[in-house]
């Protein structure tokens, strides 16, 4: 193990210009390798701290997998058929209807989405999380208009995700539309007590729009250690690994989550429903979050790790060839 702790040295003594690691956890065989945290820098409104095993973290767009799980225990619930057009009451009469939950999932709704980090002049992903598009993130995405056919292009877009979580909503909260501070709320119980209770994810923490809709493509906090508990419930199927292991989602999610659809042209990773996949490592699937948010599941080696920090998209490659390394040496 000293060539893996050589490795997470290297990882947090690098420069800054190669980006800050705030957190990193690795198991294997359900046993911790190797566990550290960094230093939060100082902002506007809190000085610089030193973060540990409490410290929650966001995830970006690791939530688009966390959304994948609702999405699970709705359908073994008998309450959400993924295969059916997607119940987007705005749709209806339109070639949108076409649209099925699926297809969402896959990234390939055919909608119009621009998933841009930086030009805030023409991404539709900040205008959605941070600009004047409304108060429901779902309703802006869904507005967007349809450039393809259903099913043959895949973009990856947040908007989707958010899409998806309005349908979740509105089935926990048993219609659509409604209050939002009752939506928040009938959410925030589903998540916990059907997902993160059971996972043992007691820190997890999601964040709503003003609709009242969990934000599924990009807002949880939660510690490195539930994250990890969140890599491990897909690694063992949708078990929780504790206790007597309790079933969260249907069997057969994971391999649900981990079915390529697409290649990403610029990274080179595989992408599932709303799940990655490195390909370095065959049969492996991975939540992604902007700047340098991983949990990497490599169950062929009985591998979780977890990475959260602060990475530029310039130096992104850099980070992924560390965490590359450590994978290796352990597989």
């Amino acid at each position: 193990m000293s060539e893996v702790a050589s490795l997470v040295d290297a990882l947090f003594s690098r420069p800054e210009s190669e980006g800050r690691s705030l957190a990193l956890l690795i198991q294997q065989h359900g046993e911790v390798i190797a566990e550290q945290y960094g230093t939060q820098p100082a902002n506007d409104f809190q000085p610089a701290s030193n973060l540990d095993a409490d410290s929650t973290l966001i995830s970006w767009s690791m939530a688009k997998s966390v959304t994948h799980a609702a999405v699970g225990i709705l359908v073994a619930d008998g309450l959400l058929d993924v295969d059916a057009p997607a119940p987007v009451a705005a749709w209806a009469g339109t070639p949108k209807a076409e649209i099925t939950t699926l297809q969402l999932l896959e990234m390939r709704s055919g909608l119009h989405f621009i998933e841009d980090y930086v030009d805030g002049e023409t991404s539709n992903c900040l205008e959605m999380l941070f600009g004047e598009s409304g108060p429901s993130h779902a309703e802006y995405a869904a507005g967007q208009p349809l450039v393809h056919e259903p099913g043959t292009v895949w973009s990856y877009s947040s908007g989707t995700s958010n899409i998806v979580a309005r349908i979740i909503g509105d089935i926990v909260n048993g219609s659509a539309g409604g209050d939002p501070a009752e939506r928040e709320a009938s959410m925030r119980t589903f998540l916990t007590d059907r997902l993160f209770g059971p996972a043992g994810m007691a820190s997890a923490e999601p964040k709503f729009d003003g609709a009242g809709d969990f934000v599924g493509s990009s807002y949880v906090y939660a510690s490195a250690r539930d994250f990890m508990r969140f890599g491990e419930l897909y690694r063992h199927d949708g078990v929780a690994d504790l206790g007597a292991g309790e079933r969260i989602l249907p069997p057969g999610w994971t391999a649900h989550a981990a079915h390529q659809i697409a290649t990403d042209d610029e990274t080179g990773f595989g992408y599932g429903r709303h799940w990655w996949s490195w390909p370095d490592f065959p049969g492996s699937y991975s939540c992604h979050g902007y700047a340098g948010q991983f949990i990497v599941v490599v169950p062929n080696a009985e591998i979780v790790l977890v990475h959260l920090g602060q990475t530029d998209i310039s130096v992104a490659p850099a980070l992924r060839t560390r965490l590359n390394a450590m994978l290796r040496t352990l597989s």
